[in-house]
């Protein structure tokens, strides 16, 4: 089992966290700046026309572009496959029959002959809609977790890890803002399997979180508790994590350009999965137990000098101390009565004895 201090350095890796959300929250501003939009949005976002096209030979790009602008379609977003450079991709906004005609015939002419492998055809409502349902789809399956893992758990487990996840998903969406990555629906289904997975991760941990507090000693911190726990699944949260990374950058390299951003998406939640639920869900419900046991504690202190004044029994009346003192210590010393007064058991008939007989 590792000895490590996961939580005595939580403010480390809480530190590097933050530096990541700050860049890719410091992209997407930028990109609002420059006019070029907080993430890139796919088609099925912004709604428009894409032509997926095959040339005979590969083509050079800027022939490509210089083609598309003579066609008034300044604002168009032209990519190559790197793997197979006569595969172009081309986003515009939308276009009639006609324009789509003439921009085809113009790349003919231009750029060679080439064959469409797709063309694709999205309204802004539908967009509109769909980016809805997105974000709407991911804020449900986050109060699901929240409340399956308090009703599996406690509150204080649901908040922790869904607070990890919406650290995932940020991560997730800086990364792809920061390197201008089309963000369409591959991305949406890739963040729900993220959200899945981290959390799966997550209540591992949790788990044996909650196996170790039924042993806890006397005298024992949630931290020492969470530091135990964490190292005894460390090594299995690590190579789990292993094996699902090396299958997703297969299809990252060899699945093709469909697949591409789905898998990179993957990629980068596997790892910020895994780190969440080690270096931030846990070390949040650690300070969240310790706030409220010294809160706990802060209490009973401030109120005990109450309790003490409530449980203290009431004195007794002057007169009654004074009459019974004396005679309780005359009895206890064998001091005779006051003067003027009978002695002590005055009154009271000895028994008599009975006297044996005498054979």
């Amino acid at each position: 089992m590792y000895r490590i201090d996961f939580i005595g350095r939580a403010k480390l890796w809480l530190g590097i966290s933050l530096a990541l959300v700050v860049i890719g929250i410091a992209s997407m501003v930028v990109g609002v700046a420059t006019g070029r939009g907080a993430l890139n949005f796919g088609i099925d976002f912004t709604g428009g026309t894409i032509l997926d096209l095959r040339f005979e030979q590969p083509v050079e790009l800027g022939r490509v572009r210089n083609t598309v602008l003579g066609q008034g379609l300044g604002e168009a977003v032209i990519q190559q496959d790197q793997a197979d450079p006569r595969v172009v991709l081309i986003r515009t906004r939308s276009l009639s029959a006609e324009a789509r005609d003439a921009l085809l015939g113009a790349l003919e002419k231009d750029v060679g002959k080439h064959t469409v492998l797709r063309v694709e055809d999205v309204h802004g409502v539908i967009a509109r809609n769909l980016i809805t349902q997105a974000v709407l789809a991911v804020l449900i399956a986050l109060v699901g977790i929240l409340i399956y893992l308090a009703f599996r758990f406690e509150y204080r487990f649901g908040v922790a890890a869904v607070l990890a996840l919406f650290h995932d998903a940020v991560i997730v969406l800086g990364a792809f803002a920061l390197f201008r990555v089309e963000v369409g629906s591959p991305f949406v289904a890739a963040v729900l399997t993220i959200v899945g997975y981290s959390v799966m991760d997550t209540v591992v941990v949790f788990d044996r979180i909650r196996e170790n507090l039924k042993f806890k000693q006397r005298g024992q911190s949630y931290a020492e508790v969470a530091n135990l726990s964490i190292n005894q699944v460390v090594g299995r949260s690590i190579k789990t994590s292993l094996t699902v990374f090396f299958a997703v950058m297969a299809v990252l390299l060899f699945g093709g350009k469909t697949t591409r951003d789905f898998a990179l998406a993957l990629a980068i939640g596997v790892i910020s999965g895994t780190y969440s639920s080690i270096f931030i869900a846990s070390p949040v419900w650690v300070w969240w137990r310790e706030r409220e046991e010294r809160a706990r504690r802060a209490e009973a202190t401030r109120l005990r000098p109450a309790e003490r004044e409530r449980l203290r029994p009431a004195p007794a009346s002057p007169r009654v101390a004074v009459a019974r003192e004396p005679l309780a210590e005359g009895r206890r010393a064998g001091a005779p009565a006051p003067a003027g007064g009978a002695p002590a058991g005055a009154g009271k008939k000895r028994p008599r004895r009975k006297k044996k007989k005498q054979r």
